[in-house]
């Protein structure tokens, strides 16, 4: 695979730099989507401004699961693969549960209560760019206004990152997840 643009090469510019700096690991070179995006700083200053890359209201754990299940749902593969290699240890993502956020459904058995509303949510917000009545009152009883508004914003963001990767057709990072077949 072929990427359409080419990412910007090291050595960065010092600001550049410190950025990538501030949003990777010790000793993990930048992301091809950073470097990609980072050609057209007017760009890539509004992606980071939206990025939501900080911690936030949610558990890590409930925010990998929207954001996995919502870049399977788009089909991009590059993201989902960068999020589960990542950070499925971190969060405790047994392989069924990495599995059922490609190819499951909010009925699958792995998960809580709690995470069929959050794979509810990503799909309904992914079919149909609502959320009907009866899962917004799920989720009001399981998470503070605070917290939904920051889940809808991750599976916004997240659509926005899978349009960039998949638009693009950047190749997987070497160290990313393969995305998993049925």
């Amino acid at each position: 695979m072929t990427t359409r643009i080419d990412p910007v090469q090291p050595p960065y510019p010092p600001e550049l730099q410190k950025v990538f700096d501030s949003i990777m690991p010790s000793g993990v070179p930048p992301l091809a989507l950073f470097t990609t995006l980072a050609r057209v700083p007017r760009i890539w200053d509004r992606f980071r401004a939206g990025s939501l890359l900080d911690r936030g209201p949610v558990s890590l754990r409930h925010r990998e699961i929207v954001i996995d299940r919502t870049c399977a749902r788009c089909g991009c593969s590059y993201e989902w693969g960068v999020h589960a290699a990542f950070f499925a240890q971190r969060i405790a993502l047994t392989p069924e549960q990495l599995r059922a956020t490609v190819h499951g459904d909010a009925h699958d058995p792995v998960w809580s209560d709690e995470e069929r509303l959050l794979i509810r949510m990503v799909d309904e917000l992914h079919d149909s760019a609502s959320i009907s009545d009866e899962l917004w009152s799920g989720l009001a009883a399981a998470f503070s206004v605070e917290q939904i508004l920051e889940l809808i914003a991750l599976v916004g963001f997240y659509h926005a990152v899978s349009f960039f990767a998949n638009g693009l057709k950047l190749p997987p990072e070497v160290w990313s997840a393969p995305f998993l077949s049925a």
